[in-house]
């Protein structure tokens, strides 16, 4: 489950502030831990010092190459790749032979090359050619890529190394953190935040208390709240009397199955809401179904895809003019209950 707003435009800030060849050594010095870099090398089964070579930036191996060295050192990259996108590992086969390409062809879904190009800032030729197989992309390529298709570098890296080894994108990795307490603890501040990006709040001057309340159909109470808990995790702050917004980010809000339903209950209930009084822009549609078990699997492939295709409809689009919600809801009724 992902919240997710403006992303291109964070995709660029972000990508302009973080130099991910200086990120990737600091994985690979992650990786190495209290090793020497001989030590290192030999471990991976090199003749030559090749972790000094990465670490100074003479060299960089590709993501495949690194995501080898991790399957050789014991980490369990498919785990990793299952908690950051469990929609898409399948893809990335089980290794030590990863296919990379696959991977990022699957997390791309329909996003153009040159829309990737211009979020990454590679060559569209270099993105098109990585995404084929016909090349294997360099570890900071890939966290460009990564992060210009999906907004969350920082989590993937995390999964792989502790994030404070890696700190060109430690500032990130905390900031997606406070969004998501954030999302959990204050539900309507992911909404709250995406009428800060409309461009109708921007234009409206000074911030008017109520506006946002009446906008998503709340009280100035919890709006009040929310806003002061956006201003304290420093997602968002309040400049010359009106709120914006430092960097959209796209949070996974992966957490305890307990929060996870709470929050997934809380905007069910804002669906079910605006079913019952649905404005003329809404749209509900709903079918019952039986299926073979196989084509079960179909559907929600279907729907995976779907949800998938949305958010990269959501990340490239500007300006921002409209906030919506969007639930995808399959139930089933199996004989085993």
């Amino acid at each position: 489950m992902h919240i997710f707003g403006r992303d291109f435009a964070a995709l660029s800030a972000i990508l302009r502030t973080v130099d991910c060849r200086i990120a990737a050594a600091q994985v690979l010095r992650a990786l190495r831990a209290r090793r020497s870099q001989r030590a290192f090398s030999r471990r991976l089964g090199y003749r030559s010092n090749v972790a000094h070579d990465w670490e100074s930036g003479r060299r960089m191996p590709t993501a495949a190459t690194t995501l080898r060295s991790c399957h050789r050192l014991r980490i369990k990259v498919i785990d990793a790749f299952e908690r950051f996108q469990p929609a898409c590992a399948k893809a990335l086969g089980r290794g030590p032979d990863f296919d990379v390409a696959a991977w990022l062809s699957e997390l791309a879904g329909s996003l153009a090359v040159a829309e990737l190009a211009a979020r990454s800032g590679l060559s569209r030729y270099a993105v098109g050619r990585s995404l084929r197989g016909t090349t294997q992309p360099k570890l900071d390529d890939f966290i460009a890529l990564v992060e210009a298709i999906s907004g969350r570098a920082s989590d993937l890296v995390q999964e792989l190394v502790p994030i404070t080894e890696v700190p060109e994108l430690l500032g990130v990795a905390r900031q997606r953190a406070a969004a998501k307490r954030l999302a959990f603890e204050e539900p309507w501040s992911a909404a709250t935040l995406r009428v800060l990006e409309t461009s109708a709040y921007q234009a409206r001057g000074p911030h008017e208390p109520g506006y946002i309340a009446s906008r998503l159909g709340f009280d100035i109470a919890e709006e009040r709240a929310v806003l002061a808990a956006l201003e304290a995790a420093g997602v968002a702050r309040l400049r010359a009397g009106r709120y914006e917004v430092g960097e959209p980010l796209t949070v996974d809000t992966q957490a305890s199955p307990d929060d996870v339903r709470k929050l997934r209950g809380h905007w069910a209930r804002v669906g079910l809401s605006r079913m019952q009084q649905p404005r003329a822009e809404d749209w509900l549609g709903y079918n019952v179904i039986s299926t073979s078990a196989q084509d079960l699997e179909r559907v929600r492939e279907v729907l995976r895809r779907a949800f998938r295709e949305i958010r990269a409809i959501a990340a490239a689009s500007e300006p921002a003019e409209s906030v919506a919600l969007l639930n995808l809801h399959l139930v089933t009724w199996n004989e085993e209950g």
